[in-house]
């Protein structure tokens, strides 16, 4: 059973959310939040597998709130909700260890599958929503005086091969397309991707791309 904590500060849109996710077999609602304080204080007390937040509430915001809830080192992954795919927030979520994006007219079937993904640790942005997302977050980057065929010491403890995984994930690709690349079976991709996340001491697989970006094996 997936637990979900919804944090928005509009009712209506609680409610919607709520009516949606408990006619779901395998999630249940834990607690609903009004705004980011109470989301990161109820997400300490329950501890559900996913808070699914919003970003723009009074207060502590949604980026605040999924900074402080992540930096809390607890079980419970962030699905962000943003009014458009490329707004602002979304480049701050990212660096803030939101574990994905989705946009609040979403249909059910993604914010469902978009959940479950999140909370088996996998992220939820689209491939070209990521490439998209991190195209442009690639320019706030700041910039650096190593030089560029300096390799990064955050990735020596990859293989050749995963390293070569970690720069098709920054590109977007799939685990299935990732597997059609390379010849192997998609199980052995995910057990790759695991490695990976494992060695760099990534949260999920956004966090590793950005990671992809941040060392400049994909630019």
């Amino acid at each position: 059973m997936t637990t979900v904590l919804i944090a928005d500060d509009q009712p209506l849109q609680r409610f919607g959310f709520r009516m949606l996710l408990e006619s779901q077999d395998d999630m249940t609602v834990v607690g609903e939040a009004a705004d980011g304080a109470e989301a990161t204080r109820m997400t300490a007390q329950l501890r559900p597998d996913v808070v699914l937040m919003d970003v723009r509430m009074p207060g502590l915001d949604g980026i605040a709130a999924t900074r402080h809830i992540v930096a809390d080192g607890g079980p419970s992954r962030v699905l962000i909700l943003t009014t458009f795919d490329l707004d602002e927030y979304a480049y701050s979520g990212l660096r803030a260890g939101a574990s994905g994006f989705l946009v609040k007219d979403a249909q059910p079937e993604e914010l469902l599958s978009g959940i479950r993904a999140v909370a088996t640790g996998d992220a939820v942005v689209a491939p070209s929503l990521t490439r998209r997302l991190l195209d442009a977050y690639v320019h706030h980057l700041p910039a650096t005086a190593e030089p560029a065929d300096s390799p990064d010491p955050r990735l020596s403890p990859l293989t050749e091969r995963e390293t070569e995984i970690l720069r098709v994930m920054g590109q977007g690709w799939t685990n299935t397309e990732i597997a059609e690349r390379f010849h192997l079976a998609e199980s052995t991709v995910k057990t790759h991707v695991g490695r990976i996340l494992a060695k760099t001491g990534s949260r999920d697989r956004v966090q590793a791309v950005i990671l992809a970006y941040e060392t400049k094996l994909v630019g």
